[in-house]
């Protein structure tokens, strides 16, 4: 187990860099120039040029990424041509809204797809069964923005159940804690800003998980068919184990470690695609900083957050193909 966590660490920092030349190579590629757009259009060339050998600009871009990769190797990622604030701290104060819609999203996705997954495989054939198939279908193949809208428009503008956007209402705002507003509030031990809160997630939360509770109700039919065959599934019947019990621990413990791999890769999706329901719903996450910052050709911000999302990423299916080895001990010896 040492060596495989070793070696996918060591895995680790290759696409970390193979990131990062990408992103970086891609940001240079794109038509516009900083130093026009920070000075405006009324800016002289000598004002362009000087700005330019200032922040580097002038140079080839393989001596921009080799002065990147020096400086980030001592934690520099550069500063932000926007706010004038350190890359990575502009990353890290916007991540955690990301990271509070992509776990209340994981979570409604989980408990919402793998008991209705399991429900469709034991009534497989049956009009439930048929309703369960026709939806995640719809739910993997909707578009998240029309959902997002839809949503919007019928239960914020239309009905006013819910708040439009944005974290909390205007003026109402919980102390910075954990940078999760949900968090936060639950922590101050305030029941109104706790719901306010939670109000505002609402709509978020079900638009990014329509897809993830899709796939993982289809996912969790399939193994749970598939596992329902097994001979010592059978012989369990056989004996008389009671239906309940033999699907909790005989089928779902065999159909656990496919289920783990879409939820776990499902997680690192969300916290790297959550930019159109950010942009939809007003949030300050770091899908919307993204965004922001690949409009205004902030490539310090860009990189920060390409490489984070990346970091991220890769150590929640490292943390996955661990959990495999506790699933299944084979994997391990393996």
């Amino acid at each position: 187990m040492t060596r495989y966590v070793a070696s996918r660490l060591i895995q680790l920092i290759f696409v970390l860099i193979g990131v990062s030349v990408v992103v970086f190579v891609t940001m240079h590629l794109l038509p516009g120039d900083v130093a026009q757009l920070l000075l405006g259009e009324h800016a002289t060339s000598e004002q362009l040029q000087r700005l330019r050998e200032q922040l580097g600009l002038d140079q080839p871009v393989w001596v921009q990424y080799g002065r990147f990769m020096q400086a980030a190797l001592h934690g520099d990622l550069g500063i932000s041509v926007q706010t004038n604030h350190p890359a990575l701290n502009d990353v890290l104060t916007a991540f955690p809204v990301t990271l509070q819609l992509a776990l209340a999203s994981l979570l409604l996705a989980s408990v919402t797809g793998i008991p209705i997954g399991v429900l469709s495989a034991v009534r497989r054939g049956s009009r439930l069964d048929a309703v369960v198939m026709t939806l995640t279908l719809f739910g993997v193949s909707m578009p998240i923005f029309w959902l997002g809208l839809m949503l919007l428009l019928l239960f914020a503008a239309g009905l006013d159940w819910l708040p439009v956007g944005g974290l909390m209402p205007v003026g109402l705002d919980p102390p910075r804690i954990t940078g999760m507003s949900v968090i936060d509030s639950l922590l101050s031990v305030n029941p109104s800003m706790m719901l306010a809160s939670l109000r505002h997630m609402v709509l978020p939360a079900v638009t990014l998980a329509s897809v993830p509770v899709a796939l993982i109700a289809r996912i969790t039919r399939a193994e749970v068919l598939s596992a329902a065959t097994a001979d010592h599934v059978r012989t369990a019947r056989a004996k008389g184990v009671a239906e309940s019990r033999v699907i909790l621990r005989h089928v779902l413990r065999n159909a656990a470690i496919p289920i783990v791999t879409v939820i776990g890769l499902q997680a690192g999706l969300l916290l790297s695609g959550a930019v159109l329901t950010e942009t939809i719903y007003s949030l300050p996450g770091l899908g919307r900083l993204m965004v922001d910052s690949i409009l205004s050709r902030d490539y310090p911000v860009v990189q920060a957050g390409a490489l984070f999302i990346a970091l991220v990423f890769v150590v929640v299916n490292l943390a996955v193909d661990i959990l495999y080895a506790a699933l299944d001990p084979r994997i391990s010896r393996a």
